[in-house]
């Protein structure tokens, strides 16, 4: 006689050992027997959710929309040191533009690419049009509805009947009052669904019926008018449930809003606020790195990446971002060591090689140079990644020499990312060498034109343009750079020589 296991706990079983598919397809055959047992619903309802959840914590980015039809009013001419959307110059000793690229936003690039890294607030829509704004791909993320929305018309797929749950027959006043079921359906309807406004009202209910006691029906609140860009109501429901329960993500929670609010310091203050209350928390600790980071204060920065790694040594991104800072500040020895460590807990792809490769190019460790750029073209994911390599190389090549290489390089960066500025910087002064002034002009202009954020093209413009006595064209292309990095000395003399150019004509 055989003996068989009780449908529901292998359903159980099966969740938790993350066969969502499975566990779902259990529950449906015991829905279909009794469609009124609340734990197989219960159980269903966890496992759909599990398929789709996002972490609402960590991924945060500000589209297209928020950005240009934003109504929230945030004072446009901050005090230094108090804005992420002007963050102004290194205020913190890290390096200048000239050593660090920056990002158009004015921040330098980090070492660990993340939801926030790229954000800025850029000036005009055309702007807001070029910047590159996920990890993945140079495409703009168009709304915030975008992705949700996409996440919710997929996860129809996980029952051709059409959706589990009926939303717009639910009584959602009964649900509310059974807090064993609610609480399910809650995040089912958030993260499946994606029907905030459903969500908010269940919230609302249960809220009412726990006598507003009940720290996390607040939390989901919050998280529902967060997501409705309703942040001062958001605020106030976090505030409210670390008064009755205090918990790490509801600090995290209330960051992201101060952060989307901008104002950083008030962030800061919560997250320190947060580290009385959890000592040593390696998410707060990353949230005050990066916030840091974020207002280019790179020292102290980098000083809590280092206190992460005191209580995780094992955080990839506290890694890469000290890793990356070292490089910045000439040490790359030290930086090579931080990448190594990367690999050897078993990062393996094709930025680590890449950086790996110019570590050891600048450390003068050659021979490991060619075979770390070997690796890195054969770990490609697209062709972005393609083209930063091939430009690396091409950097490697300028400094043994070979020209001719270099110029091979660039022109392969350029066929795999049309839009590489740097690389058209670079070919541009290659073509000047050459003597082909109008090209190199050429090259410049799309360059300038591309990046308006990166002040070595309108450098070399204004130099190039003074040569051939193009002085209006060399003084405009100056001030631009300056613009870009007002502390570049050769911008200021050569904008000096052209104001006593004019005042003699």
């Amino acid at each position: 006689m055989e003996v068989t296991m009780d449908p529901l706990f292998l359903a159980w079983s099966y969740f938790r050992r993350r066969k969502l598919q499975q566990c779902s397809d259990i529950c449906t055959k015991i829905l279909q027997d009794s469609p009124y047992d609340q734990a197989a619903w219960s159980l269903k309802t966890c496992a759909l959710t599990e398929m789709v959840y996002i972490d609402e914590v960590e991924v945060d980015q500000e589209r297209i929309a928020e950005m240009m039809l934003d109504e929230n009013s945030i004072a446009q001419v901050a005090r230094p040191g108090t804005s992420l959307r002007l963050p102004g110059t290194s205020h913190g000793g890290g390096p200048t533009p000239a050593v660090r690229p920056m990002t158009q936003s004015g921040r330098p690039i980090t070492g660990f690419v993340r939801p926030s890294t790229q954000s800025g607030r850029p000036g005009t829509m055309e702007q807001a049009i070029k910047t590159p704004r996920t990890a993945s791909t140079a495409r703009p993320v168009t709304s915030a509805s975008g992705r949700f929305i996409r996440l919710g018309t997929a996860s129809m797929l996980t029952n051709p009947d059409g959706p589990f749950i009926n939303l717009s027959r639910l009584n959602l006043t009964k649900y509310s009052q059974k807090p064993n079921l609610s609480r399910t359906l809650f995040e089912y309807i958030f993260h499946h669904e994606n029907d905030v406004k459903n969500a908010l009202d269940l919230a609302a209910q249960a809220t009412e019926h726990a006598q507003f006691k009940d720290w996390w029906w607040k939390v989901q609140l919050g998280k529902c008018y967060y997501r409705l860009g309703l942040y001062r109501e958001a605020e106030k429901q976090f505030r409210s449930a670390l008064n009755h329960q205090v918990v790490v993500d509801t600090y995290l929670y209330l960051a992201k809003v101060y952060q989307r609010l901008d104002q950083p310091i008030t962030a800061l203050n919560l997250f320190k606020q947060g580290l009385d209350s959890f000592p040593g928390e390696v998410t707060l600790l990353t949230g005050i790195a990066r916030i840091h980071e974020e207002m280019n204060n790179i020292t102290s920065a980098t000083e809590y990446y280092k206190e992460v790694l005191k209580q995780d040594n094992t955080h990839v991104e506290a890694i890469a971002c000290i890793g990356s800072n070292h490089f910045y500040t000439d040490q790359p020895e030290i930086a090579l060591r931080f990448y190594r460590r990367l690999l050897q807990m078993g990062v393996y792809n094709c930025q680590l090689y890449n950086n790996l490769g110019l570590c050891c190019f600048f450390a003068q460790q050659y021979d490991m140079t060619l075979s770390s750029f070997e690796r890195a073209l054969a770990l490609v994911a697209n062709d972005e990644e393609q083209a930063d390599v091939w430009y690396n190389i091409g950097h490697v090549a300028v400094g043994i020499g070979d020209l001719a290489l270099a110029y091979q390089c660039f022109k392969l960066a350029l066929a795999f990312n049309n839009d590489h500025a740097e690389a058209y910087n670079n070919l541009a002064v290659l073509e000047l060498r050459k003597g082909r002034i109008e090209q190199s002009k050429a090259f410049l202009q799309t360059a300038a034109s591309l990046a308006p954020h990166m002040f070595e093209s309108h450098f070399n413009l204004s130099i190039l343009s003074e040569k051939i006595g193009d002085l209006q064209s060399s003084y405009s292309a100056a001030q631009r750079s300056e613009d870009a990095f007002p502390e570049h000395v050769d911008t200021q003399q050569l904008l000096k020589q052209l104001r006593q150019h004019f005042a003699v004509l």
